[in-house]
Formats: C-alpha cells, sequence, structure tokens
C-alpha cells in the first residue's frame, strides 16, 4: 500500500512528515535517521558533476532526489526538517540556517544589492537593527524606517530603488502587529512595471506557522529563529527561510557561499522534538499566557499589558483576523509585554527580585522555551538601540510563556511584585 498524506490535517502531517521521500527512505524507520557525514560518497565524476549542475535548482520538496556531495550543499536529515517547515507555512520552499541572524541575513542578502533600499519598521529585534543600522550602510544599501502599523507611511516611503519591505509581527518586544495583507498590497502596486519586483519579508518568529501563517496573506518571504517555538526546548540554534520557488536558488547560493548552514544534529533534534509538538505546546502556553495576562492587567502595581488575546488589546480584531492556528482557531502566541507604574513600583527590582527568588519564572534572553522566561528587552536583547527611538521606554518587561502552571507563575510574579512595591513603601 503507498501511503502519502493527502486529505489529513496538518497537525497530523507535521507528526509523520512524508511516509516517503526522495531526500531519504525511511519507511522503515519509525523516527526519521541522522545523518552525521560532512560529505558523501560519489559513484563516479559524472555522478559528481551533475550534483554541481543541479545545484541549486528547485525541483520540489519530497519528490526531489539530489546528489549528496557535501554538507554544506545539502543533505538529507536537513532536507527532511526543511520539507516540514515549507509544508507548515505553505511555502515553495524553506531553507536551515545556523541562526534566526544567519536566517535574516540570508533572506535579505539574497535580494539586496549596493545602491537597492530596505524599508524596515521602526522597531526590531534588536540584532536585526543592527544588522541594518551598522553593516547595511558600508554595503552602499540604504534603509530608511516607517511604522508598518501605519501602511500609509509604508507606501509614501516606497521609491525606485526600494527592494525589501521588511518587518516582525507581531513585533518584537511590543507585540503591535502588522496588517499583512495592506504591506503585501503595498509591494504588489510597487512592483508594476519593475524589473526588479519589490519583495516583502516578515520574521515570524513570535507567532510560528502554528499561529500564523504570512504567505496566505500574500508576504513573499518569512523568516524564523528555529531556537524559538519550533525548536521549543531551548537545546539548538537555528533558523530557516521560507518563500516563494523563484527565490530558491539565490537563498540557496547564499547560503552555500556564506556558509550559515544549520547542522544535521541540531536539524534532527528540531524535526523530531520541535515541530511535531508545536500544537501541544503552544495551546498549552497560549492557555496559561491568557490567565497571566489577566492577572498582569489587573493589578495595581502594572501599567500597560500588552498581549492579542486580551479582549482589551488595541489590535484585538486585526489578531483575530490574522492569528489563527491551523484548525483555524485564534491563536494568539505565548509572549506578553508589561510595563509596572514606575511610581509606585520599579520595573528592574522587580525582574531583579524575580530572577533571585522566583522558581518558575526565569530571568534569560530568548523564547518559546518548555519553562518560562523574562527579561528587559530596552536592556537586553534590544540594547542595539541604545533607549532610542522605540526603546525610550526603560521599563518595558517581556516575558515568555512556558509549561509551568499558570498557577505557580502568577504565584512567582505576584511574590516579587509584592516585594518591591514593599521596598517603594518603606523608603
Amino acid at each position: 500500500m503507498s501511503r502519502n498524506s493527502d486529505g489529513y490535517k496538518k497537525t497530523t502531517r507535521i507528526v509523520h512528515g512524508a511516509a516517503r521521500t526522495g531526500r531519504w527512505d525511511y519507511s522503515h524507520h519509525v523516527v526519521p535517521p541522522l545523518t552525521a557525514s560532512a560529505t558523501f560518497r560519489l559513484e563516479s565524476v559524472k555522478r559528481g558533476a551533475r550534483g554541481f549542475t543541479e545545484f541549486g535548482s528547485f525541483s520540489g520538496a519530497d519528490s526531489a532526489e539530489p546528489v549528496y556531495i557535501y554538507d554544506r550543499l545539502d543533505e538529507p536529515t536537513r532536507g527532511l526538517l526543511e520539507s516540514q517547515l515549507a509544508s507548515m507555512e505553505g511555502a515553495d520552499f524553506a531553507l536551515a540556517f545556523a541562526s534566526g541572524m544567519a536566517a535574516v541575513s540570508a533572506a535579505m542578502g539574497s535580494l539586496l544589492e549596493s545602491g537597492d533600499e530596505v524599508i524596515a519598521h521602526t522597531l526590531l529585534y534588536g540584532c536585526t537593527h543592527s544588522l541594518l543600522t551598522n553593516w547595511y550602510p558600508k554595503l552602499g544599501i540604504k534603509v530608511r524606517r516607517a511604522d508598518f502599523t501605519d501602511p500609509a507611511a509604508v507606501a509614501k516611503l516606497v521609491g525606485p530603488r526600494t527592494r525589501a519591505l521588511y518587518f516582525e509581527s507581531p513585533v518584537n518586544p511590543t507585540l503591535e502587529l502588522v496588517d499583512l495583507r495592506s504591506i503585501s498590497e503595498i509591494a504588489r502596486k510597487a512592483s508594476a512595471g519593475r524589473r526588479r519586483k519589490v519583495y516583502t519579508i516578515i520574521d515570524n518568529t513570535f507567532a510560528t506557522p502554528f499561529c500564523q501563517r504570512p504567505i496566505e496573506f500574500g508576504i513573499d518571504m518569512v523568516v524564523h529563529a528555529l531556537t524559538k517555538n519550533i525548536g521549543g526546548f531551548g537545546t539548538d540554534v537555528g533558523g530557516a527561510v521560507c518563500g516563494p520557488k523563484e527565490l530558491f536558488p539565490a537563498v540557496m547560493g547564499y547560503r552555500k557561499d556564506f556558509g550559515g548552514v544549520l547542522s544535521p544534529k541540531a536539524a534532527w533534534s528540531i524535526l523530531v522534538y520541535g515541530v511535531p509538538t508545536i500544537p501541544l505546546r503552544v495551546k498549552r502556553q497560549q492557555y496559561t499566557a491568557l490567565q497571566v495576562a489577566r492577572f498582569l492587567s489587573q493589578h495595581p502595581l502594572v501599567a500597560e499589558t500588552r498581549y492579542p488575546g486580551l479582549e482589551s488589546f488595541k489590535q484585538r480584531d486585526l489578531a483575530l483576523r490574522q492569528m489563527r492556528d491551523f484548525d483555524g482557531g485564534f491563536a494568539p502566541g505565548n509572549m506578553i509585554y508589561f510595563r509596572l507604574d514606575e511610581k509606585k513600583a520599579s520595573g528592574v527590582e522587580f525582574v531583579d527580585h524575580v530572577a533571585k527568588n522566583a522558581y518558575c519564572v526565569t530571568l534569560a534572553v530568548s523564547l518559546g522555551h518548555t519553562k518560562t522566561l523574562i527579561e528587559m528587552p530596552s536592556a537586553m536583547t534590544h540594547s542595539a538601540y541604545a533607549g532610542e527611538g522605540p526603546m525610550r521606554e526603560h521599563g518595558g518587561i517581556r516575558l515568555s510563556i512556558g509549561l509551568e502552571s499558570p498557577v505557580d507563575i502568577i504565584k512567582d510574579l505576584e511574590r516579587s511584585l509584592a516585594a518591591v512595591a514593599g521596598r517603594r513603601r518603606r523608603a
């Protein structure tokens, strides 16, 4: 009997993958195998030449039977992960990289050349901001910033040299949402009559493909830090670029020449442990995040709480339209952003108290972990902004909800809030 995944739900397909694939026949393996060879045996010079000639040509996902030559070019375990990621995002292809920033660099770097222009959202992950401000000017690439929550402001900046529109949604760390359909329409109109198309690129790390699939809204390229919710366990660093087949040769060539390729061992862990458990983990994290967000939003020391799952979230209607899981359910994710009323309690003192005294809330960067993580972006992940522009608010706190009981997370937060409030009163 021939097995295929046609007609099965995506939540089932990410558990089982392809029953048979040209990348590696593992029909007798319950768990996909792991390769650990940097180079591959070739039966003839002719076969080796064929591998180099065909490299970078798009031939589809599971139907492909590539000639494997060298790990950095292509290899089977990573290829299995990539076929899963492409399926999850609804992309023609996915390519895995050594880190999320390697993926961000590849998505833009494969498109841009000296003299081109990128329009980017005013607030981005700190290292992406650093890439755009510290490195791209040296390459002759102009970067202009706009508020992507205002599509008219983005459209106004698009010019003849604009090659890419780059943003995050939800935005890291403040959780504003960008109307994906509006931004894709701006790029479509701007591309009319041009020799070189204007591409849209989104960092979809906060949402993951489980909560949001931007390609369905017309976005061209999607990048991920696989380190976060897709990997899920905080053990492997990785990134991915997902996109249309027309861009496959450029992104594949960029990865080959710049060398930021994901190792097969990391790919195997993400494929076997991370991908199949995304629905289970994220659904639990969303349930807990809503309880924690409600607690914070009602606490007298908290000045503001942002979580797309709250009815009070300013962009609630947009969240309901865009953030949907594989079965169509509302999927607001596991990230919370909040600020204390600094007249009543210090945000820095609060986070420090959590770090030293909490049992199940950990002060650490990263997100999407099985453990709940807390940090202060302006001082940590977004320090590249140096407190300027969109990060001039120093008191914002980012909370990534893990798999602990919501009762216990709230208990830890409540104790630290009470402790810093007590200090302020005694002072």
